[in-house]
Protein backbone atom coordinates (compact mmCIF):
# COMPACT_ATOMS: atom_id res chain seq x y z
CA UNK A 1 0.00 0.00 0.00
CA UNK A 2 2.86 2.38 0.76
CA UNK A 3 4.26 2.16 -2.80
CA UNK A 4 0.86 3.02 -4.24
CA UNK A 5 0.70 6.05 -1.98
CA UNK A 6 4.10 7.28 -3.19
CA UNK A 7 3.24 6.79 -6.85
CA UNK A 8 -0.25 8.27 -6.80
CA UNK A 9 0.79 11.94 -6.81
CA UNK A 10 2.78 11.33 -10.02
CA UNK A 11 -0.17 9.43 -11.53
CA UNK A 12 -2.47 12.25 -10.47
CA UNK A 13 -0.46 14.90 -12.34
CA UNK A 14 -2.05 14.33 -15.79
CA UNK A 15 -5.49 14.27 -14.20
CA UNK A 16 -4.67 17.43 -12.28
CA UNK A 17 -3.48 19.09 -15.50
CA UNK A 18 -6.75 18.29 -17.30
CA UNK A 19 -8.78 19.45 -14.31
CA UNK A 20 -6.79 22.69 -14.14
CA UNK A 21 -7.32 23.34 -17.84
CA UNK A 22 -11.06 22.69 -17.52
CA UNK A 23 -11.19 24.85 -14.40
CA UNK A 24 -9.45 27.70 -16.23
CA UNK A 25 -11.99 27.52 -19.04
CA UNK A 26 -14.84 27.47 -16.52
CA UNK A 27 -13.33 30.41 -14.61
CA UNK A 28 -12.97 32.41 -17.83
CA UNK A 29 -16.61 31.87 -18.65
CA UNK A 30 -17.63 32.73 -15.09
CA UNK A 31 -15.57 35.94 -15.21
CA UNK A 32 -17.06 37.07 -18.52
CA UNK A 33 -20.55 36.44 -17.14
CA UNK A 34 -19.77 38.24 -13.88
CA UNK A 35 -18.31 41.22 -15.75
CA UNK A 36 -21.48 41.52 -17.83
CA UNK A 37 -23.52 41.58 -14.63
CA UNK A 38 -21.23 44.03 -12.83
CA UNK A 39 -20.55 46.53 -15.62
CA UNK A 40 -23.03 45.61 -18.38
CA UNK A 41 -20.15 45.32 -20.85
CA UNK A 42 -19.07 42.41 -23.03
CA UNK A 43 -15.34 43.08 -22.69
CA UNK A 44 -13.49 43.55 -19.44
CA UNK A 45 -10.72 46.14 -19.42
CA UNK A 46 -7.13 45.08 -19.88
CA UNK A 47 -4.22 46.72 -18.06
CA UNK A 48 -3.06 48.22 -21.37
CA UNK A 49 -6.43 49.67 -22.41
CA UNK A 50 -5.58 53.34 -22.86
CA UNK A 51 -9.18 54.54 -22.55
CA UNK A 52 -9.89 52.77 -19.24
CA UNK A 53 -9.35 54.26 -15.81
CA UNK A 54 -7.30 52.70 -13.04
CA UNK A 55 -10.40 51.82 -11.03
CA UNK A 56 -11.97 49.85 -13.88
CA UNK A 57 -8.76 47.93 -14.55
CA UNK A 58 -8.14 47.10 -10.91
CA UNK A 59 -11.76 46.08 -10.36
CA UNK A 60 -11.61 43.73 -13.34
CA UNK A 61 -8.32 42.25 -12.11
CA UNK A 62 -9.67 41.73 -8.59
CA UNK A 63 -12.88 40.07 -9.78
CA UNK A 64 -11.00 37.88 -12.23
CA UNK A 65 -8.43 36.85 -9.61
CA UNK A 66 -11.09 35.99 -7.06
CA UNK A 67 -13.09 33.92 -9.53
CA UNK A 68 -10.03 32.05 -10.78
CA UNK A 69 -8.87 31.29 -7.22
CA UNK A 70 -12.27 29.98 -6.14
CA UNK A 71 -12.76 27.87 -9.26
CA UNK A 72 -9.23 26.45 -9.09
CA UNK A 73 -9.64 25.51 -5.42
CA UNK A 74 -13.03 23.91 -6.07
CA UNK A 75 -11.76 21.91 -9.05
CA UNK A 76 -8.58 20.79 -7.26
CA UNK A 77 -10.53 19.76 -4.17
CA UNK A 78 -13.20 17.90 -6.15
CA UNK A 79 -10.52 16.06 -8.14
CA UNK A 80 -8.62 15.08 -5.00
CA UNK A 81 -11.81 13.83 -3.34
CA UNK A 82 -12.69 11.78 -6.44
CA UNK A 83 -9.24 10.18 -6.44
CA UNK A 84 -9.52 9.45 -2.73
CA UNK A 85 -12.96 7.86 -3.18
CA UNK A 86 -11.79 5.70 -6.08
CA UNK A 87 -8.38 4.64 -4.69
CA UNK A 88 -8.64 5.18 -0.96
CA UNK A 89 -5.54 7.40 -1.08
CA UNK A 90 -5.32 11.18 -0.92
CA UNK A 91 -3.39 12.34 -4.04
CA UNK A 92 -0.89 14.57 -2.23
CA UNK A 93 1.64 14.25 0.54
CA UNK A 94 0.56 15.33 3.98
CA UNK A 95 1.87 18.75 5.01
CA UNK A 96 3.07 17.36 8.34
CA UNK A 97 5.90 15.47 6.65
CA UNK A 98 4.04 12.16 6.51
CA UNK A 99 3.64 10.37 3.20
Amino acid sequence: MAKKKHKLPLAYQPIGFVLSWAGGALAGTAFRTAWKVIRHEDDAPDALDRDRRWGEILLAAAVQGAIFAVVRSAVDRAGARAIERSTGVWPAKDKGGRD
